[in-house]
Order: structure tokens, then sequence, then C-alpha cells
């Protein structure tokens, strides 16, 4: 006899493993995040700008084609964390991006 435990999944209307009711969790809180033309974007990947982008409270403008390297994820379908020379807390928009 095994001594797993069991939790009624209320999707499926079934009894499944405490194990996989977890890993079903842990899927559903992931986010895709995806650039301009629907490429998928993960923790540090290299991206470029796909418009000349105004930075508020930086007083800099980000030109089209800039490189912005080593981007993170903010679990935002949206938004993603990034540095840049100068600018402090960068966020941009997935769709001003494009992955490299």
């Amino acid at each position: 006899m095994s001594d797993e435990e069991y939790v009624y999944d209320e999707a499926s209307g079934e009894w499944i493993p405490a194990a996989e009711a977890a890993a079903k969790a842990a899927a559903a809180d992931t986010v895709e995040v995806r650039d301009s033309v629907g490429n998928l974007l993960q923790d540090g990947d290299q991206v470029t700008l796909i418009k000349d982008l105004t930075v508020k409270g930086a007083g800099q403008t980000l030109k089209r084609g800039t490189l912005i390297k080593s981007i993170r994820l903010t679990g935002d379908a949206q938004e993603i964390d990034c540095k840049f020379d100068g600018i402090k807390g960068l966020v941009l928009r997935a769709e001003f991006v494009r992955k490299r």
C-alpha cells in the first residue's frame, strides 16, 4: 500500500497524487512573455528595441536597434526588467522589443 497523499482535482473531478497537483499549480503560475513578433522570452535573453523610446526620469531616449543584454522576467506577461548604462531600474514593455 502506498503512503502517498491524494488531493481532489476540481478541474478533472478526480483524485490525483499530491505531487502531480503541485506540478499542475506550478505550471499554471508560469507566465509566457513574448516579444513583438511572438518569440518566447526567457531570463538572460538579449533583445533589440524596435522603436525609439523616451525613458521617463532619465532624460534619455533609447534609439531603435539598441541592444539590451541579459533581461529578467518580472512575472507580468508584458513587462521585462533590464539594465542599461546610466539607467537604473529600467522596465520595458515586451511589445517594443525583439529577441536577438
